[in-house]
């Protein structure tokens, strides 16, 4: 070990270079239920080229190397699977550029997505994608990210412009351009994207960027039905509004998002609604939501334009995992999280619920409806084994369900640890091409080894 550090030391300040128990332990777990595990040295780079000496010192020293952002992955991404080197990247959030008139800003992975968005409102513009948590730039990209707007402005893999990556063996190479479109060569961005640092570990990364719109309008939906409110959906859909957020939330959520947020909804599955646009454009497109959701039951529909009024209602959806944590204290959560055809999603809803309450199990159910993604919110004892067994066997019935349906095991948490079992299953033939891929960059299986694609030696 003393070898080890003095290695790191040799390029970095020791401030950036811990074998502290406490940070070690920080660095142990993320979100998940899944056990935590210390690395043996946790590492602070401030640009690419001390990525790309760390790499090197992890390949002298046979070490395996786990990148770090914020630690608020849901999967086990960040967990280290046996001893070795983690890199945070917290020392490496920097706002490096902002291309207004390109629509284009370029950030260190450390840049969490509020910081990026305070710089980005002094031009007229703000980035999109917004899972909920107050993640790193770089773990949204490792995951391939996405959240309540990705209905409208699209997930990470699409846009992300370029990236900066640091690969196993220290190079570093670009994945892109800041053109809007190529036809040349592999789509590396793509590549990069998603693969949950078992690729490489990116240094700097360009996103796409949109402009705040005029106006911003959100609203509440309530049904009889969840079936009512998904059909209500897939019609808004067809009918080309622009929904900016679309999110379902079931009776049991509602109520505990009454409790947690001194909220007065009525019990019953209801819609959250934002649409984004111009003063003129929006009326005519409230009017015809208005009409939609009617149409299919709607029984109460009420739009907010208050600044205040709306970042209420986001916030009782946003804070509904805290009402649930809150509300069972002793328990932690444990979040499915598969996405299926838009057209599956309400029997794959009252499937979910179905085997929620036959379990036993206090959860919820809350979807990005939009795009066919949904949550179940399942409050375990993460101390009882057959807790998790039992909570890991409806995991899996649920992802079954999802793939017999043409879907995903995961729409946006990532594989990680938790969702590796079914990777065969749902990419068929093309799970050894991704084998291969990864034997191919990282010959020694040195970055977050066990992880996504589990190659076998």
């Amino acid at each position: 070990m003393s070898t080890l550090v003095g290695d790191f030391q040799a390029f970095l300040d020791s401030s950036q270079v811990t074998t502290n128990e406490t940070v070690l332990e920080l660095h142990s777990k993320d979100e998940s239920y899944h056990t935590p595990v210390n690395p043996e040295i946790v590492v602070f780079p401030r640009n690419a080229d001390e990525i790309s000496k760390i790499m090197q010192v992890a390949k002298k020293h046979d070490r395996p190397v786990y990148p770090f952002g914020l630690g608020s992955s849901l999967e086990g991404l960040v967990i280290p699977t046996s001893d070795g080197i983690c890199i945070d990247f917290s020392e490496m959030n920097a706002i490096l550029d902002v291309r207004e008139d390109d629509m284009l800003v370029t950030v260190q992975p450390g840049v969490t997505r509020t910081q990026l968005n305070k710089e980005l409102k002094k031009y007229g513009l703000f980035f999109s994608v917004d899972p909920g948590a107050d993640a790193t730039i770089g773990g949204m990209a490792a995951t391939n990210a996405s959240g309540t707007s990705s209905v409208r402005y699209g997930i990470m893999r699409d846009k992300v412009r370029d990236l900066e990556v640091v690969l196993a063996d220290g190079s570093i190479i670009h994945t892109g351009n800041r053109a809007a479109k190529s036809s040349s060569g592999y789509h590396l961005n793509g590549l990069f994207v998603g693969s949950e640092g078992t690729l490489g570990c990116f240094s700097e990364i360009t996103l796409e960027v949109n402009g705040i719109p005029e106006q911003i309008v959100a609203g509440r939906a309530e049904f009889s039905t969840i079936d009512d409110a998904v059909n209500a959906v897939v019609s808004i859909l067809h009918a080309g509004i622009p929904i900016a957020r679309c999110e379902l939330v079931d009776e049991p959520s509602i109520e505990k998002v009454n409790q947690f947020s001194d909220t007065n909804y009525a019990l019953t599955p209801t819609l959250f609604l934002e649409l984004h646009g111009n003063e003129a454009g929006l009326e005519q497109d409230l009017t015809f939501t208005k009409e939609i959701v009617r149409d299919f039951g709607c029984e109460e529909i009420e739009f907010e334009l208050d600044t205040a009024a709306r970042n209420k209602l986001w916030e009782a959806r946003h804070t509904l995992a805290y009402a649930f944590t809150h509300s069972t204290p002793g328990k932690k959560m444990m979040v499915t999280d598969v996405c299926v055809p838009i057209s599956s999603l309400a029997s794959a809803i009252k499937h979910a619920r179905q085997l929620v309450d036959d379990s036993g199990f206090e959860g919820g159910i809350a979807g990005h409806v939009g795009d066919g993604n949904y949550h179940i919110l399942l409050m375990i004892n993460p101390e009882d084994p057959e807790d998790i067994r039992k909570a890991q066997a409806l995991n899996e019935e649920i992802v079954e369900f999802a793939l017999e349906a043409g879907g995903t095991c995961t729409g946006e948490h990532g594989v990680g640890i938790g969702k590796q079992k079914y990777q065969k299953k749902e990419h068929g033939e093309a799970f050894f091409v991704m084998e291969k891929i990864k034997q191919a960059l990282d010959p020694d299986s040195r970055l977050n080894p066990m992880k996504l694609i589990q190659v076998k030696e």
